[in-house]
């Protein structure tokens, strides 16, 4: 588990490719790894990651095609990427509970100053639109963020000077793809009310 609070942006140095997938070497530029070893868990732009080796500051990870297929960002050499260890139990929890399993790809539609901020507008995927509220929690690229509107399919997000200046978020324009993570607490609201509508005509 994760909390979207990105503790550093390392960069895409190698990209090997694999029978099935691809072995990516990631300068992790700054991250503290005292702790990690091998298996643990760092999340890539909000993609969970096994660590399979380490040399220093630079750490390989094992993505399937899979993951590949359902994700961006992971694919090119020299990209940035949103940097977050593995939770423990002890950790604060700044931002919200994440999994690191990307739901769907979203599209930049808009990323402009507004003021000392920015706004982000993005469209994301109809099989994960209904879940994107207003006042909710949306992880994109693996930062945490606050829904301030829903349109359809589209949302906005303020980003704040900090969040900007620290994630790979700098980056975007519109076209830009993004990957997106949807609430968590949603996806179990959404299974119990189900549920319970399968019971009552179970019963019926």
């Amino acid at each position: 588990m994760f909390s979207g609070i990105i503790a550093a942006v390392g960069r895409i140095e190698h990209i090997e490719p694999l029978a099935g997938g691809v072995r990516l070497t990631v300068d992790t530029c700054g991250l503290d790894l005292g702790d990690v070893i091998v298996g643990d868990s760092i999340a890539n732009s909000g993609v969970c990651l096994t660590v399979i080796a380490r040399d220093g500051a630079k750490v390989k990870f094992d993505v399937s095609r899979e993951t590949l297929d359902c994700t961006v960002g992971l694919d090119l050499a020299g990209a940035e990427v949103n940097l977050e260890k593995a939770l423990s139990l002890a950790d604060r929890l700044g931002g919200h509970l994440v999994t690191g399993h990307v739901d769907g790809v979203g599209e930049v539609l808009k990323f402009e100053p507004v003021g000392e901020s920015h706004e982000l507008v993005i469209r994301a995927p109809a099989a994960i639109a209904g879940y994107i509220a207003k006042k909710g929690s949306i992880t994109v690229n693996g930062v945490s963020l606050t829904v301030n509107r829903v349109e359809g399919r589209d949302f906005s997000i303020n980003l704040i000077p900090h969040t900007v200046a620290v994630t790979n978020l700098k980056h975007l324009s519109a076209g830009s793809r993004v990957n997106l993570e949807i609430d968590l607490i949603a996806r179990y609201v959404e299974r119990m009310l189900a549920w319970r509508s399968e019971e009552a005509g179970s019963a019926a």
